[in-house]
């Protein structure tokens, strides 16, 4: 693999085979990223809820339609800002989305300004060849006691390009072409499909389930 610098990726955007909507700004283009801008859209974890048998804690295993409860979904308008509480995890979305080629693959980085205000970009992680939409990042406030402002539009993460050695077949992953919070809840097809793997894990069935769904 060789990552792709600046000019190979704006070659890239020309041809079409790499987008990022809306485009591109001079501010994001670096020798060999692209950075990314904080978009509008905020998940926020609740930490409990109400039953009848009282106050409990909520238990997240999982996330599906049925759990729509386990958060809170924000969407911030123009000129407002986010202010994030120490220690506070959230996932926000990227303002920009991303369509990957599936002769390339892009890997995503915290910008170091960005973890030098206190903030942890939590998983760093890979975008899939074949990837087209928004990407929904964790972010938490690591401070023991300062709360951290984010303004939507701010550039906070950034994402490299690696060439594959051959073109790979296109799996596309629960958030391909849709509105992070929509692929964010699964539909019935994909939960359906990934309880086969959840059950048996939870029933500590790992050697079964690996025998049965050898590659």
């Amino acid at each position: 693999m060789a990552i792709l610098t600046k000019n190979q990726i704006i070659d890239r955007i020309k041809k079409g085979d790499v987008e990022f909507k809306p485009e591109l700004d001079q501010f994001q283009m670096q020798s060999h990223a692209v950075d990314l801008r904080l978009g509008y859209t905020f998940i926020i974890p609740k930490h409990w809820h109400l039953t009848e048998n009282g106050r409990e804690a909520l238990h997240i295993d999982h996330f599906d339609k049925k759990n729509q409860q386990y958060f809170d979904v924000l969407e911030l308008e123009k000129g407002q800002h986010f202010d994030l509480l120490p220690q506070e995890y959230v996932l926000v979305s990227t303002l920009e989305s991303i369509k990957v080629p599936n002769d390339l693959m892009a890997v995503l980085y915290p910008r170091s300004s960005t973890n030098r205000r206190g903030l942890s970009v939590d998983l760093t992680g890979i975008i899939d060849s074949g990837y087209e939409g928004q990407l929904a990042i964790p972010v938490r406030n690591n401070t023991s006691g300062q709360t951290i402002r984010m303004y939507p539009g701010e550039r906070f993460a950034q994402v490299v390009f690696d060439r594959l050695d051959e073109v790979v077949d296109i799996e596309k992953s629960r958030y391909h072409k849709k509105d992070i919070v929509e692929g964010f809840i699964r539909s019935k097809s994909e939960k359906k499909h990934d309880e086969v793997e959840i059950e048996m894990i939870q029933k500590g069935e790992i050697e079964e389930l690996k025998e049965k769904f050898k590659v």
